[in-house]
């Protein structure tokens, strides 16, 4: 999971996230030089408007990533937990707004996954 690491409500989300998978899931903030290289590398300059969820089959962003959230939650097991926990908590952030851009903001992208693969 991706996540905003420089807004004190996403930190805690990540936290919450972090506990209920068990530390199961790998999440990594935005602003990380790892956050960063997935974001060159999978997403685009617009990423860091939600949080995103990576799996084998494509990347889900803010909504569209709920179900996918929930689904790695309940059976990851071998993810690294969270890679930080020195986020850079400077904002506080509104909780209306960030509740408001989770319900606006939503992308899917797919991955190009080999037939032999599935």
């Amino acid at each position: 999971m991706l996540y905003d690491d420089t807004c004190k409500m996403c930190h805690r989300f990540a936290l919450v996230v972090d506990a209920l998978s068990g530390s199961n899931l790998t999440i990594i903030g935005h602003y990380t030089p790892e956050g960063k290289r997935i974001r060159k590398q999978i997403l685009d300059d617009t990423a860091t408007d939600m949080f995103w969820v990576i799996t084998k089959i494509g990347a889900y962003g803010g909504r569209a990533a709920i179900i996918p959230l929930i689904q790695s939650i309940l059976t990851t097991k071998d993810g690294l937990g969270m890679k930080h926990d020195d986020a850079k908590c400077s904002n506080e952030c509104n909780i209306l707004l960030r509740s408001y851009s989770l319900v606006t903001h939503s992308r899917h992208i797919p991955f190009e996954v080999p037939r032999d693969s599935i």
